[in-house]
């Protein structure tokens, strides 16, 4: 190994704790675009973060607290199940200041989505919140409502987006939930089946390009249906693990599709199927290191690749990887030291652990 690769930076922990604490007080000019997807946006702020164990130093109780109930706000429940919304301006606030009451929805036009409740779930879990309010029977209920004949799920019940996303959601929200009868199994992960490509990477649905995306939702899937190693056979297993590594180019970074350059994000995408396939020795986790190190953005943050401006989305995923594939100079007291991950969750490993321990209904 050559000098300069072995010259790893010092990981901007301070510096990228505080881009994501001022994006947190309101969403920058350029990203206004997004205002649908705000919650996600909190989402990779605050699991940020929670990966650099700075959210009780950088954010105030009454902070967290406000964003607690800012999600609650979102909960709705109608004729398809219960959920969480995409945005507040969608929240017809009809809750008025009884925190235990749900948002009502009637239409097609207003229901839960799938995404916003799987990473509703899971901040609210970073925000150490009891689930006191959660309607469980009613996001059962909102599940089997949004999957499709042929297996897969929809963003909404009533139509919208059908990826391997979905899916995924899915399968996190009935596995922290701890009851899948919302869910057909079966038909579900023939529909992961029929995304697999001739490479051995999966698309976002039957007959898409292998990307590093759906390639990691679909392992993760497959890891959440079933602990056992028979989920994929051993030459599909070998045949994955191929593709996935082949994506790591000379710069260190993965690339999410055959020929393409490098981005930050993949190396989550990417180095998370390694992980949760049980391969991570693989991964060349100084070339990793060296290449987010470059990815740094001189005021904070983490960026898609080198000179590019950073983001909390890029932000997130880089440390996220930087979690599951430390630098082999990493010492505990080292700055590129994170937080565990949980790889199939997608959480730090304590929050997970938080999740699992408080949504599922329990007896009394």
């Amino acid at each position: 190994m050559t000098e300069e690769r072995t010259n790893i930076p010092v990981l901007a922990r301070s510096g990228h704790s505080g881009h994501c604490t001022r994006c947190l007080t309101g969403i920058p000019f350029s990203l206004v675009t997004i205002e649908s997807s705000k919650l996600p946006f909190i989402f990779y702020c605050l699991g940020s973060l929670d990966l650099l164990n700075t959210l009780g130093t950088a954010t105030k109780e009454s902070e967290r607290e406000s964003w607690r109930n800012d999600i609650w706000g979102l909960q709705a429940s109608g004729i398809w199940g219960s959920g969480f919304k995409p945005s507040w301006y969608m929240t017809s606030h009809d809750a008025g200041d009884d925190p235990q009451r749900l948002n009502k929805y009637e239409s097609e036009f207003d229901t839960p989505h799938m995404i916003i409740t799987y990473t509703a779930l899971v901040t609210l879990a970073i925000l150490r919140d009891d689930f006191t309010r959660l309607d469980r029977p009613g996001l059962v209920t909102f599940l089997r409502s949004s999957q499709r004949e042929d297996g897969s799920f929809t963003s909404d019940p009533t139509g919208g987006d059908t990826d391997l996303r979905l899916t995924y959601c899915a399968f996190v929200v009935s596995t922290l939930l701890n009851d899948w009868s919302g869910v057909n199994v079966e038909k579900a992960l023939e529909f992961v089946r029929r995304c697999r490509t001739y490479e051995g990477g999966y698309g976002s649905a039957p007959g898409c390009e292998a990307q590093g995306g759906p390639t990691y939702l679909a392992i993760a899937i497959l890891r959440l249906a079933s602990d056992s190693p028979e989920y994929l056979s051993e030459s599909e297993r070998r045949q994955t693990l191929r593709w996935l590594l082949q994506n790591q180019d000379e710069s260190g970074g993965f690339r999410g599709r055959t020929n393409k350059d490098a981005d930050a994000c993949y190396c989550f995408w990417c180095g998370g199927a390694i992980q949760i396939l049980g391969a991570t020795e693989l991964v060349d986790a100084t070339a990793l290191a060296l290449f987010l190190g470059n990815c740094q953005f001189r005021f904070g943050g983490i960026a898609k690749a080198p000179g590019e401006h950073a983001d909390p989305y890029h932000t997130y995923l880089s440390l996220a990887a930087i979690a599951m594939f430390p630098p082999s100079e990493s010492v505990e007291g080292s700055t590129w030291a994170i937080e565990p991950l949980d790889p199939v969750i997608n959480a730090k490993l304590s929050t997970a652990q938080w999740a699992r321990d408080h949504i599922p209904l329990r007896s009394t």
